[in-house]
């Protein structure tokens, strides 16, 4: 096509109106991207405040071993719940957990439990290991930063660093 017919048929009037109408367009959908823009980091600080803060320090996660000392037949523990804080979790639910897996009976007493067996030390911290490599460290990152959460009938483990969601054992 020759220019000049180009020339002549964008100054002409019948394309006048639809270039005024595409600029008319395309400035309210500059206006609608930029309110799209402000929603979505309204909604993106929203989020941010919902989500739990992950604790990123590169310490690595290490248990607490047990304190504690025997009086006749029974084994006191005295930084119980110590621990359970350290492992970000319910005293009772650790206390269940203790009390099945070393088929004993006791009962919390303030910040110490005390089994009614004697139970050597390296038994009660190979069964913390146990108790965090099942209910606290995440089996996909690795990481101690999760929740325990319960749905209906069913325990999970809710990794906040990597957001892996895993099934546990519910009944302990």
């Amino acid at each position: 096509m020759p220019k000049t017919f180009i020339k002549s048929l964008i100054s002409s009037k019948y394309m006048e109106p639809t270039i005024k109408s595409s600029k008319k367009d395309f400035l309210s959908l500059k206006n609608s991207e930029k309110e799209n823009s402000q929603d979505y980091e309204k909604l993106l600080n929203q989020a941010y405040e919902k989500v739990k803060q992950v604790d990123i320090s590169s310490s690595r996660f290490e248990i607490l071993k047990i304190e504690g000392h025997f009086e006749g037949r029974k084994t006191i523990l005295t930084n119980f719940f110590q621990i359970a804080t350290q492992l970000r979790r319910k005293p009772e639910h650790f206390q269940k957990f203790m009390l099945r897996e070393l088929a004993a009976s006791g009962q919390r007493e303030g910040d110490r439990l005390i089994l009614n067996i004697k139970v050597p030390r390296s038994k009660i911290n190979q069964k913390i290991e146990q108790y965090a490599k099942e209910f606290v460290i995440c089996k996909e990152c690795g990481k101690p930063d999760t929740e325990l959460t319960k749905e209906d009938r069913l325990a999970f483990i809710h990794c906040l660093a990597c957001g892996a969601k895993h099934s546990v054992r519910s009944k302990i």
